[in-house]
């Protein structure tokens, strides 16, 4: 791939949208630790960083909207990060739904799940152990 430093270097960049671009993305700072890395427009869009990881936020339009309350969920977004415990505890503080308390799974991850200020659903994960799928019950394939 071609660098383009218009655009985040990450090969998939999830996009979701939130009523208020500039709240989020504050919030998302604060509550996850995200950094903003490009401002496009005042309140239209905006692309984050996380590691090596990327996302956009986008502002709601004719064809995009925020997440609506109660009805599920259509996505999630899943984050690797070092201390679940601890980034757990900070997306508490500032506001975040912790739906599922750090919990530790048979295939070596430490998560937790949260629920972001526009609806958005969240799993962060922290690598606890190098398993093999058929450990688990899983299949490697490729």
């Amino acid at each position: 791939m071609k660098p383009n430093r218009s655009i985040p270097a990450a090969t998939v960049v999830p996009v979701l949208t939130y009523p208020d671009v500039r709240a989020a993305v504050a919030w998302l700072s604060a509550a996850f630790g995200f950094e903003e890395r490009v401002r496009i427009g005042e309140d239209h869009r905006a692309q984050m960083r996380f590691g090596d990881g990327a996302l956009i936020v986008a502002d709601t339009t004719s064809r995009r909207a925020a997440p609506d309350r109660g009805t599920g969920f259509t996505h999630t977004v899943l984050v690797r990060v070092d201390d679940v415990r601890a980034h757990c505890e900070r997306a508490r503080a500032h506001g975040a739904e912790i739906v599922m308390e750090p919990r530790d799974w048979e295939y070596g991850e430490r998560q937790y799940e949260a629920i972001d200020l526009a609806g958005h659903f969240w799993v962060f994960s922290e690598t606890l152990a190098d398993v093999q799928p058929e450990e688990w019950g899983g299949t490697t394939v490729g």
